[in-house]
């Protein structure tokens, strides 16, 4: 059946901001859509309120509203334009939510607009506990024991009817919200309370717990002819306890049985089947239990693209969000092509001949005091991918890519090793479990012991068994005994030459060294969706230790442009939003792009996003031998966050040229000794400051700065460890506490300007000219962290004397710092004085909101002068009148045992944008009320 013709454009509803549960895996699915859609002749409208995302940039749809994700938005839509149909599942729960609404409410009736991709029925029954319950017994497909309780009395009465452990999960939340697992009687009560409040229809379901059961999820797509293809298989690390989200994940499945995977993939189906009628994509999650029956029941299922959407996209190759759009407009599978093979249909189940491993990346750091357990409510605010032909290498990858000062699992030196310790933390997981496992192997904890209180099962156990056995068997060599066997198997294995080097005590550059000598090198792979069965035309690519290297190096002049890893807080996806803008800009200027990045939630990481991507860890190792392989013209540091920067300073010692601003005027920025003697040479005002060693310098210093000050390490993200202090005490505890979790990094005192009103600029430099793309007053006073502070775009109320300093300022250190590229600067003002707070030589934050106030790509423009344009070449718009607002979004409901004071550090998981016509306005004046309260305090 051929596409549906009638439908000719199609409203694509987004996820809004970037929260834990649900990040940017729905800007790859909704950038994905439009651009399947748009191929099909469509015209596409796109509403989301996430400034940060490719989604909502004119590159990705032919109209874009950045406007809240309300019902009157979608009215006002719908005023504007004709639009044929909806397509709500390419936006998470967000989107179903309000597509729902909107049905609710008779406005998809009213303007005529078909619902396309899922159905009203399937999302009612799949996010009403109750009716999914009813459903899977009509179908006979089993679950736990569970009931319905919409009041704290049926909640209570169910609890006495189950006993303990019990699990309550809130209808119609993301994220797990307000779920949780109930051990102890004497919890019950406020964690009942809890999910009752965060279900918008005060719903829960409780189950009676199946703890220790395996968890699986399949990711599935039918058409409306009813043909359904299973792209991928997922099987959780840990087991049933942990939210899929917070879990591990390894695909394809590892421990299933084929009759067992067989029965699953039938229920699957069939339960896709009798939620309703629609032609899309369902992600289905099951518990299997851990014995020899291997007994099925179901979980849940989504009827969108979900978090694990994304996943099964980047570890099968399979575009499972692009295919979706086109089975919503009618296509059937056999119709569509296979976009690895190019030559087969879509209507195939990949099969894959290597292994994905998935771990999330939590930020506990954040908020002090947080309950660190993982549960059934989500709290990792990313994840990244690692891809291997093991098992054991694609976890290794992995750990490599999570930037948690870890060179890998293990033979880094910094293994736990107080038993009752790890005891405690195999029982009751948190974000390191993984490592307490492998810590707890090598101090001689039994494989039984660990099993029995993790309940992970025993294959994945002997994997990481059989990984201390080889680091055993390695440390028993120095460099020149290593025989090649062990040196190769260990690479095999995804062992970084850090590790090894720690092993047999030597020098990362020794091992390098040696397995050069030895013809041990790293080659290239296809990811092909057939396990080599069809050619592959996607240059999509994973490192192994094999003989043959599929990566074909071009003649063609490249460039290299380094992601930004894992998306966290502090650097999110508007790092993400930069690497594509970059990417675009260097194809347009002739050269062969070729992306490295291992974030598998991104648009950076399609396959069809750069000419070559290499989903590696964005790790010095890696990144060395894709240079050496591929001998690109340079790298493209700055778009890529801190996690990119940080390698600049490698990239200048090996003589690989850093395109754009260079790494003396990097480090310069970052150094403030020598920032401040810039900005003393070019008359520039900033905070008195010093840097110290040690506690007893920072009492020193502090008689001669004077409280408060703001005490900060160098070189880290999001104002990590930044804190504002009042006296000697609170200085010492605080540098002592600095230089344990961050040793051998510069600590930094500054005078802190009390009652110092915020603002920052964002500018690009071409060595010779600056344009200042705009300039950004904060709401809030300076001591909360840019990234948590309303920020308004233009200033409202600085004085046109200010405003020529914060100018002629940003000109300055511009030039100054020989800027070829983006600049962020950020300013106190006091007393009508601009001091000069930090630069950053690289894309910023707020960069993405700018660029989507004025309508303007920015990113591209400042791509385009790294490599050699001139500002004069382009012709910049006239500034959008009226405001712009950069609303910071918390994730504060995961965390409700925590203080929600803002500071210095960053805690905001995202942001929204807010357009204004004039300061009357009430929302704006009610967050400027919050300024005079601030500074009243």
């Amino acid at each position: 059946m051929p596409k549906d013709t009638s439908i000719k454009s199609v409203l694509i509803i987004g996820s809004g901001p970037i929260i834990i549960g649900q990040a940017c895996e729905f800007d790859y699915s909704g950038s994905q859509s439009a651009k399947s859609l748009r191929e099909e002749g469509i015209e596409v409208t796109l509403i989301n309120s996430n400034p940060a995302t490719i989604m909502t940039d004119k590159v990705t749809a032919d109209n874009i509203y950045l406007l809240p994700l309300e019902v009157k938005s979608i009215i006002k839509i719908l005023e504007a334009h004709k639009i044929d149909a909806v397509l709500p599942t390419m936006g998470g729960q967000t989107a179903l939510n309000l597509a729902l609404k909107c049905e609710d409410l008779g406005i998809w009736k009213k303007y005529n607009v078909r619902m396309i991709g899922v159905d009203i029925d399937a999302i009612k029954v799949t996010e009403d506990r109750d009716l999914f319950r009813i459903r899977m017994n009509e179908i006979g497909v089993a679950m736990a024991p569970s009931k319905i309780a919409k009041s704290f009395l049926e909640g209570k009465n169910v609890a006495q009817e189950f006993g303990f452990p019990l699990v309550i999960r809130p209808s119609f939340t993301l994220g797990g919200s307000g779920g949780s697992v109930v051990y102890e009687k004497e919890n019950f009560d406020a964690l009942l309370n809890r999910g009752l409040q965060t279900s918008p229809i005060h719903e829960v379901l409780i189950d009676k717990a199946v703890l220790g059961w395996k968890e699986f999820e399949l990711e599935l797509l039918r058409d409306a002819s009813d043909n359904v293809a299973i792209i991928c298989s997922i099987e959780n690390f840990d087991p049933m306890g942990v939210h899929t989200g917070d879990s591990i994940t390894v695909a394809p499945a590892m421990t299933l049985s084929d009759s067992t995977y067989q029965r699953m993939r039938t229920m699957a189906i069939k339960m896709m089947r009798s939620i309703g009628n629609f032609a899309g994509g369902c992600n289905v999650q099951f518990a299997v239990s851990n014995d020899d029956k291997e007994d099925i029941i179901a979980i849940e299922i989504n009827p969108r693209v979900s978090r694990s959407s994304a996943l099964a996209s980047k570890a099968t190759g399979y575009p499972i969000a692009r295919i979706a759009s086109k089975l919503a407009i009618g296509y059937r599978l056999d119709e569509l092509i296979n976009q690895i093979t190019k030559s087969t249909s879509a209507y195939f189940e990949p099969t894959l001949d290597y292994v994905i491993v998935k771990i999330p990346r939590w930020n506990f750091d954040k908020f002090k005091g947080c309950n660190r357990e993982l549960g059934f409510q989500m709290k990792s605010v990313g994840e990244v991918m690692g891809i291997g032909r093991s098992f054991q290498e694609a976890l290794q990858k992995a750990c490599q890519s999570l930037e948690i000062k870890r060179n890998g699992l293990g033979a880094d030196g910094k293994e736990i090793t107080n038993q009752q310790e790890l005891l405690n933390a195999l029982e009751r997981p948190s974000w390191n479990r993984l490592f307490m496992i492998y810590d707890a192997m090598k101090i001689g904890i039994s494989i039984k012991t660990i099993q029995k209180l993790t309940k992970i099962d025993m294959w994945f156990l002997g994997q990481i068994e059989e990984m201390i056995a080889l680091e055993n068997e390695i440390s028993k060599f120095n460099i020149s005994g290593l025989s090649k066997d062990l040196l190769y198997e260990a690479k095999q294995k995804g062992y970084a030459d850090r590790q090894i080097a720690h092993l047999v005590k030597c020098l990362e550059s020794e091992v390098y060294s040696k397995r050069t000598e030895l013809k041990i090198n790293r080659v290239f792979k296809l990811v092909d969706t057939c396990a080599a069965e069809f050619e592959a035309k996607t240059p999509y690519y994973y490192s192994t230790f094999e003989d043959e290297n599929e990566s074909v190096r071009s003649d063609k002049k490249k460039v290299v442009i380094l992601g930004s890893g894992p998306n966290r807080i502090g650097q999110g996806i508007e790092f993400d939003y930069s690497c594509v803008h970059g990417v675009l800009a260097a194809k347009e200027m002739g050269y062969e792009t070729i992306m490295i990045n291992c974030n598998p939630e991104t648009v950076s990481t399609d396959f069809s996003t750069a000419d070559k991507l290499y989903f590696e860890p964005v790790f010095w190792e890696h990144i060395y031998d894709i240079i050496l392989h591929e001998k690109p013209e340079g790298v493209i540091v700055q778009l890529g966050g801190q996690t990119a920067l940080k390698l600049a300073e490698k990239l200048e010692r090996y003589g690989i040229k850093i395109i754009g601003t260079d790494f003396k005027s990097l480090d310069l920025a970052e150094d403030r000794g020598s920032f401040s003697n810039l900005l003393k040479d070019n008359n520039i005002p900033y905070p008195k400051f010093g840097v110290i060693k040690d506690a007893e310098e920072g009492i020193e210093l502090s008689k001669e700065l004077g409280f408060p000050l703001l005490v900060r390490p160098s070189y880290v993200l999001g104002g990590q460890s930044m804190k504002i202090v009042i006296n000697e005490e609170e200085l010492e505890q605080h540098v002592v506490k600095l230089l344990n979790d961050l040793p051998d990094n510069k600590v930094l005192l500054d005078h802190f300007l009390e009652g110092a009103i915020e603002a920052e600029s964002d500018s690009i430099c071409d060595g010779t000219d600056v344009y200042i793309i705009g300039i950004m007053e904060h709401i809030e006073p300076a001591g909360i962290h840019s990234g948590d502070s309303y920020a308004v775009l233009p200033p409202f109320d600085l004085s046109e004397n200010v405003l020529n300093q914060i100018k002629d300022h940003t000109r300055k250190i511009a030039l100054a710092l020989k800027t070829v590229g983006l600049l962020n600067i950020q300013f106190a003002i006091k007393d009508e004085v601009v001091y000069i707070i930090e630069a950053n030589p690289r894309a910023s934050r707020t960069v993405p909101f700018i660029a989507k106030a004025y309508r303007e790509p920015y990113v591209n423009y400042a791509t385009k002068v790294m490599l050699g344009a001139k500002l004069k070449d382009f012709k910049f718009n006239p500034y959008q009148k009226g405001y712009a607002i950069k609303v910071p979004v918390f994730s504060y409901e995961k965390f409700p045992e925590i203080q929600k004071e803002l500071g210095p550090e960053m805690k905001s998981t995202g942001e929204a944008i807010y357009f204004i016509d004039d300061l009357y306005d009430e929302y704006f004046q009610n967050i400027y009320s919050e300024r005079n309260l601030y500074l009243s305090k």
